[in-house]
């Protein structure tokens, strides 16, 4: 009985720490969505609900900046680059699971150590090299590094493939399966839940990528991203927090959604994958 007594105060102080973190990390996003329903009087008020609540400011941030063309540049290149992530990274990570060949496990260890690179290492040569090709003010650049894999969805794919029998693999290849066979028709179809974690990650990565779109899409509303906009915003706006609020609730709102289509893949594909 005191086991038990302990096991159930145990769960009990697990369950009061996972609400207070819940609470902590819901509480910054439930005061955005409070000051974005304010009228800019009460902006500065502590009280969560506001006394008078009013749609106004997600009516004027569409006028004041071009929003819904940045939602959809952001869009687009988001998706694009999830793509591209999603197809190299699983390529990747299957031949690195699955095909044997010499010096295999080195060569994934100098592609981890790549992690420790900072990116702003390699913006410079990036830079030269797209400005060479003539795609310096293009979308291109957002979303074309993207083809080239990517050592952190390589290891993260690389672990959930390593959780797949590879007796499926060797029965295929004795049917005369080839290696794009197996890859395609047997790995990505067990490969979902995996797929959509790093979906999730790369999606979310590339939408609120800020440091490159300020190099190649600085100020052309036209062409430039949602975080770039939000940014001009603040220096033109920098006082109107309830109009900043809304602003920042609608940037979020398409990562929300991603999440919540792809949570139980994605709940599935971390605990499967070894990211802990």
């Amino acid at each position: 009985m005191s086991q038990r007594s302990e096991q159930m105060r145990g769960n009990a102080i697990a369950i009061v720490l996972l609400l207070a973190g819940g609470i902590i990390m819901v509480a910054p996003f439930v005061w955005m969505l409070s000051t974005s329903l304010k009228v800019p009087a009460d902006q500065y008020s502590r009280t969560l609900i506001p006394p008078i609540l009013t749609l106004d400011n997600y009516r004027e941030i569409w006028s004041l900046i071009p929003l819904q063309t940045m939602l959809w540049n952001s869009l687009k290149i988001a998706a694009i680059a999830t793509a591209g992530q999603l197809l190299t990274c699983s390529m990747a990570a299957f031949v690195f699971a699955v095909a044997r060949f010499r010096g295999r496990d080195i060569l994934f260890f100098l592609l981890l150590l790549t992690l420790m690179v900072p990116s702003q290492i390699t913006t410079i040569p990036q830079f030269i090299l797209f400005k060479w090709l003539g795609l310096y003010g293009t979308q291109v650049p957002m979303y074309l590094p993207s083809f080239l894999g990517g050592a952190f969805g390589t290891f993260l794919l690389r672990q959930y493939f390593k959780t797949i029998p590879i007796e499926l693999a060797e029965a295929a290849r004795i049917d005369g399966a080839s290696l794009i066979t197996i890859y395609w028709n047997i790995y990505l179809p067990l490969a979902k839940p995996a797929l959509a974690a790093f979906g999730v990650f790369a999606f979310m990565f590339s939408w609120n990528d800020l440091f490159t779109a300020l190099i190649y899409l600085p100020s052309d509303p036209e062409t430039t991203t949602l975080p770039v906009g939000l940014a001009l915003f603040q220096q033109q706006y920098g006082g109107k927090w309830t109009l900043m609020m809304a602003a920042v609730l609608i940037s979020v709102a398409p990562i929300i959604v991603a999440f919540l289509i792809a949570q139980k893949q994605f709940i599935q594909g971390i605990s499967m994958s070894g990211l802990k």
